[in-house]
């Protein structure tokens, strides 16, 4: 089974993500910030689906979704946003870039389920 990967520096959400994610059956890696991830990709990891945190310390979601979007390996695999920053200019922002959901934090089960029904993950 092919993994998905879960990009977060807040340890306990990409913990809780992960956990969600085994509950509706799928597995995920998890890197806690953009250069751990950027670490596993640069060894030719291409995961099934990303979920991205954009707030981060260093290179921020936004970057890491430009660098996801120009690797053509990468290009097709789904992004889901999963950040507190509910503001419509990064809603658009993200979504340009070629974000395939976004889920505002707290992400609850229900929502995560949405967004890989969205990203084409789940039926």
């Amino acid at each position: 089974m092919t993994e998905g990967l879960i990009i977060d520096d807040n340890r306990q959400t990409a913990d809780a993500l992960a956990q969600m994610l085994d509950v509706l059956g799928f597995k995920a890696r998890v890197a806690y910030g953009s250069s751990p991830a950027m670490e596993i990709l640069g060894k030719g990891f291409v995961p099934r689906f990303i979920c991205l945190d954009i707030n981060m310390p260093g290179a921020d979601g936004t970057e890491v979704l430009a660098f996801l979007k120009r690797e053509p390996q990468l290009q097709p695999v789904p992004v889901i946003i999963i950040t507190s920053d509910d503001q419509p200019e990064t809603r658009s922002k993200v979504m340009k870039l070629g974000a395939a959901t976004m889920i505002i934090k707290p992400a609850t089960i229900d929502a995560l389920e949405t967004a890989l029904k969205q990203a084409k993950l789940l039926a």
